[in-house]
């Protein structure tokens, strides 16, 4: 467990660490780069999911838009996820 875990005084205040990662998704007309923030909790919602990415952009707009986002016991695992459902489905701008 790393210092920064010590700060949360309360569960109920969900204290969790930030990083970004990007990815680029090559569609029909060029290419859009996806900003994914992934979220570490200390205690979160499941206890067996510690880790959530989430997109920033939308894909599938014309259809039923969908925001690709991916939890997992590690970063490793909620960000693969994210980028599999990044990729899922098509970016239509």
């Amino acid at each position: 467990m790393t210092e920064w875990t010590f700060a949360q005084q309360n569960p109920s205040e969900q204290l969790c660490r930030i990083q970004h990662f990007a990815v680029t998704k090559k569609y029909d007309g060029g290419e859009e780069e996806f900003l994914i923030t992934v979220r570490e909790y200390i205690t979160p919602p499941d206890p067996a999911m510690k880790f959530v990415a989430k997109s920033d952009k939308q894909t599938n707009q014309k259809a039923a838009a969908y925001t690709p986002i991916g939890w997992g016991p590690s970063l490793m695992v909620a960000l693969a996820e994210c980028i599999r459902a990044i990729n899922k489905f098509p970016y239509q701008p």
